[in-house]
Order: C-alpha cells, then structure tokens, then sequence
C-alpha cells in the first residue's frame, strides 16, 4: 500500500512539474482550454491545468523577414518580367495570428503575387525600372491593411529583383551605351571649348599686360628724358645767372663768342651765320693787315704828280672797306 501510494506521489509531481511553463523573451503562448481559446500567455512563469488546458500555438514575436521566389509581372507595354520582392512583418496580435487564417505566410505570398502584378500592370517599362519606391510604398499600404485582421503587421516591401527578358536586356545596354557616347561627346566638346576660351583669354591678357608694359617704359623713358632735359636747362640757366651776377666784361663775352663759334665752325655744317660783333673784329684786322700791307709798298709808289694830287688809281684798293661793320656770310668748304 506503501509503495502505491509512493508511486501516486512521485507521479503527481511529475504531471505537476511537467506543467510548469516558462514563457521566453519575445514569445507568447495560445492556451486552449477544452478545445476552446482560454489564454494568451506572455513572458515569465505559468502552470497549465493537466488534462484540460494545452498549448495550442507558439508565437514568436520578433521581426520576421520572408523572401519569396521571383513572380512574372506584366508591364502596361506588355513586356513580361521577373520580380522577387522581400516583406518585413512583424506579429502584434498572436490570437488573431492563431485563427485569422490558415496558413499565413501562403497566403501573405499569394498577397503579395496579386499586388505587385496590380500595381505593375498599370506602369510601362520605364517606369517600373524607375519608380520602385513607389512600388514599395503602394505594396507595403495595401498587404498591410490586408493583413490587419491576421494580427501582422507589414514594416516594409523591398523589390529585390527586377529581371526583364534578354532581348530587352540587350536593348537596354545598347541604349546605355549610345546615351554614355553622347554623354562623352558632349562633355569632350564643352572641355575643348573652355580650354580655347581660356587660351584666347589668356592670350588677351598677355597681350594686355605687355602693352600695359611698353606703355609704362615709354612714359618712364619720356619721364627721364623730360628730367633731363630739364636738369640741364637747370644748370645751364644757373649758369647763365651766375654769369650775369659776376658782371662779365665785353672781353670775355667775346672769348666765348670765339669758342662757340669755332664749336660751330667744325667742318659739319655748310654755311655760318657770323654775329655782327665777330664780323667787326674780323674787319678790324683785315684792316690792320691792309695798312701794313701798304706800309711795305711805300717804296715802291712812284712821286706825286707836279700838282701835288693823287690819281684815283693811286689809291683806289688803299682804303679800308666801309661795311666792315656790316654783317657778312661766308661759306665753309667742308
């Protein structure tokens, strides 16, 4: 009876600890109870009633990723193409998860084929190969609220894939390919011509800056001259003044009439111009040199006339001439 009642015990408690549950991180339990929905047990510590209360589904409530095979879609232009897509859910009601529907993810799949052949089916194939945002953004509104009564909720849809024939394939890269030679012709021709515009207005720029040059050592050379210039006019009328504050005498304003004009009469010029004090000089002593000319011809004169008187042919060439004083020109022989 002993060992009976031993057995009954130790059996007891195995039912007891066996029932003994703990919820993990993340997860939730769906208790049924005589058949029947009885709870929703969340993370920690819970006993299930033996023999009347079982676990009837588990639900994993993180993040879950389902990526499904790629789906033929036909554009607006009646080109068929492949497209796989990739869908973020997340579960947030696990009873509604337990009995919405059976099988979820076959039915989220098939969701998701009917959508995108809706949505693909109203662009051209451009546009499908350049709206996928929007794609994304329409699929991810309509399986959501499709998938509301179900307890999931759908965080985002990606378009993997978008896979058009071989022959458009083909097309594409050729378009490609033309579109980047144009691309390239028309950035080489816009290099070259800033390049020619930035040769010609360098150019300009060297042509204006050397003018700008010369025309500076021009108006520096005039500059210097007119300096000069002036510097010596400077000294000569310093000179001049100097001159006239000694008093000089006629004696030596005539020495330096005789310099200057032996400077001028150095064989370079054809014809001079004498001043009128130089040309008396030079007939005062021509008349010297006369006089003693006929000083030395006195013996040689024969006796006067019995009258006493002269002939004219006596003294004619005797006399000093009477414009000595006048101003005469005389030419040089250089």
């Amino acid at each position: 009876m002993g060992i009976i009642l031993m057995i009954l015990i130790i059996l007891l408690a195995v039912i007891v600890i066996a029932n003994i549950k703990i919820v993990p991180q993340a997860h939730t339990y769906i208790i049924e109870r005589f058949g029947g929905y009885y709870a929703t047990w969340n993370v920690g510590l819970h006993f299930k009633v033996p023999f009347i209360d079982r676990i009837a589904k588990k639900v994993n409530m993180k993040e879950h990723v389902a990526d499904f095979p790629p789906q033929p879609v036909i554009t607006k232009d009646n080109v068929t193409m492949q497209i796989d897509t990739v869908i973020y859910y997340q579960i947030t009601d696990p009873k509604l998860f337990a009995y919405g529907v059976e099988r979820p993810m076959m039915a989220i799949e098939n969701l998701t084929a009917t959508t995108l052949r809706n949505i693909i089916g109203d662009l051209e194939l451009d546009e499908t190969l350049t709206s996928r945002d929007m794609v994304n953004t329409k699929m991810r509104s309509i399986l959501d609220e499709a998938t509301d009564p179900w307890g999931i909720k759908i965080n985002r849809v990606e378009l993997k894939n978008i896979m058009p024939p071989a022959e458009i394939q083909d097309a594409m890269e050729r378009q490609m390919k033309a579109e980047r030679e144009r691309r390239e012709s028309i950035l080489r021709a816009e290099g070259e011509k800033k390049s020619a515009i930035l040769l010609a207005e360098g150019e300009k720029e060297s042509a204006i800056l050397k003018a700008e040059a010369k025309k500076q050592a021009a108006i520096r050379e005039a500059e210097g001259q007119a300096e000069a210039i002036i510097a010596v006019q400077s000294a000569v009328a310093e000179g001049i003044k100097k001159i006239n504050d000694a008093t000089p005498s006629k004696a030596y304003l005539t020495l330096k009439s005789l310099e200057s004009f032996e400077k001028a009469a150095d064989g370079k010029a054809t014809k001079i111009i004498i001043p009128s004090e130089i040309q008396g000089l030079a007939g005062l002593a021509t008349s010297v040199a006369e006089l003693v000319k006929n000083d030395m011809g006195d013996s040689s004169v024969p006796e006067k006339p019995e009258n006493g008187k002269r002939t004219a042919d006596d003294v004619k060439g005797n006399t000093p001439s009477d414009d000595t004083d006048s101003p005469k020109k005389f030419k040089v022989r250089g």
